[in-house]
């Protein structure tokens, strides 16, 4: 598989066709068949924590790669504009690694949103924006 389109759905559905993201903005998630073919689903947690999915004349572009790791093919690429480009086979060092990192931006990135949800917090921040220091 070397070409993506996207397609903005719902629920995803459970029978996935090759060539497709799928792509679910109310459960922040989007899912394709991994692009080697092997026929394994690959979903990514879209948001501030997860990936990023932008599109361009319906061709999506997903950040940071997609490392397949756990996966037998242990597929690494991104799809950049619908089209795969391919990275190296992640070791298992480097999914664990990889799955570490995740981990912790997922952390940090809660912790820093229950820091902001303080009332003081958010007077502050929009009383900022209100005098235009922000």
């Amino acid at each position: 598989m070397s070409d993506f389109r996207l397609e903005k759905v719902h629920y995803v559905p459970q029978a996935l066709e090759p060539g497709v993201v799928y792509a679910s903005d109310e459960y922040k998630v989007a899912v394709h068949l991994c692009a080697c073919g092997c026929g394994s689903k690959v979903p990514v947690s879209l948001g501030p924590a997860g990936w990023t999915l932008t599109e361009r004349n319906g061709r999506p572009t997903i950040r940071p790669s997609i490392g397949s790791g756990q996966l037998p093919c242990r597929s690494h690429y991104l799809i950049t504009e619908g089209q795969v480009d391919w990275a190296p086979a992640m070791s298992a060092a480097q999914t664990v690694a990889a799955l570490k990192s995740d981990h912790r931006r997922r952390e940090a990135h809660y912790r820093e949103a229950a820091r902001n949800s303080r009332w003081w917090v958010r007077l502050w921040k929009t009383f900022q924006r209100w005098v235009g220091l922000v």
